[in-house]
């Protein structure tokens, strides 16, 4: 057996509910290996499976963002060595752990030119943006595109993955801070929605016509301004639910808003083919090598310390990426 610490959970709800224990680790099992964690992602969906808005089975892990280095591993494995450098998005929770067995085929290799901080920090984030932009949404140059929270994790690879391919972004945020967060990073045009109408900028940045594509992370709040930005025949992707999920939606808004088009697309549906897999994580690797995106790793926390990052986060003080630290 192997020792090792990781967060528990026994009831949903607030950061108060996080517990650290003490695990015995047996020999990863048939297409496992066991995992050391050296760097851990903090993000939006953790809180939904601590908080309720995603049920899982209880008592449970949780995280599901981590880079690391196999230890050992299990029969029938051969994708996998002894001293590889891995990281993961999931699907299985529990990467708030100093180690873990993980079905290795969960695993992508992390290349030797990428630290294990920069994949912790955006292998999900950069895999939802890559599929959300390139797959999703199918963005071309010169569209205008809305981004909602434009200075969060997600928020900045968006608005850099969306200037290399040549859209115009208009990023909202809440403060002058975030404004310049935001600016930095390419976008075009800022909205501070605590202040401004969201749709109406959107009308008047856009000559009337509304953006072609909305992506928001932010859900409930965020909704109707989002109706409102879309222009004729557009698109709103609803991918989050920073502030709670999107309910009771009546369909003839999407009429109203132009014949809109919307949808709730999650991660692991355009990440499920092994090859889809490994093409989109190469893509992101290779939007961060050549540049073109660039993960700002704004706050480090101890991983014992992962109830206060949470607590965080959904005060919104948090900006671009977090890493954990085991």
């Amino acid at each position: 057996m192997t020792k090792a610490k990781a967060v528990q959970i026994t009831e949903q709800g607030s950061p108060d509910v996080i517990q650290w224990v003490d695990v015995d680790l047996p020999p990863p099992g048939p297409g496992e290996v066991r995992m050391r964690n050296t760097a851990v992602g903090l993000n939006f969906i953790d809180t939904y499976h601590r908080g309720g808005v995603y049920k899982v089975k209880l008592p449970s892990g949780l995280g599901v963002e981590a880079a690391g280095v196999v230890e050992e591993v299990g029969e029938g494995v051969t994708s996998l060595r002894v001293g590889d450098r891995v990281c993961t998005f999931g699907l299985m929770v529990g990467a708030y752990a100093t180690a873990r067995n993980i079905p290795a085929a969960m695993l992508f290799h992390v290349p030797d030119d990428i630290s294990d901080e920069i994949a912790a920090a955006a292998i999900l984030k950069g895999c939802t943006t890559e599929f959300l932009v390139e797959r999703c949404a199918k963005v071309e140059a010169g569209w205008p595109v809305l981004v909602h929270a434009a200075a969060g994790g997600v928020g900045l690879l968006l608005v850099r993955w969306l200037k290399k391919v040549g859209a115009t972004v208009i990023g909202t945020v809440s403060t002058t801070e975030k404004a310049d967060i935001a600016r930095a990073a390419g976008a075009d045009h800022i909205i501070n929605y605590s202040h401004e109408d969201v749709g109406a900028r959107c009308k008047e940045l856009t000559g009337g016509t509304g953006v072609r594509v909305v992506f928001d992370g932010v859900g409930k709040d965020t909704w109707e301004a989002s109706l409102k930005s879309v222009g004729r025949r557009g698109l709103v992707i609803s991918y989050g639910n920073a502030s709670g999920p999107v309910t009771g939606i009546d369909l003839s808004g999407l009429a109203g808003a132009g014949s809109a088009f919307a949808t709730r697309p999650t991660l692991y549906d355009y990440y499920i083919d092994p090859a889809e897999r490994a093409a989109g994580a190469a893509r992101v690797f290779e939007m961060i090598r050549t540049g073109a995106v660039k993960v700002d790793i704004n706050q480090r926390y101890a991983l014992a310390d992962v109830a206060q990052a949470h607590r965080d986060l959904e005060a919104r003080k948090t900006t671009g990426s977090t890493i954990l630290l085991p």
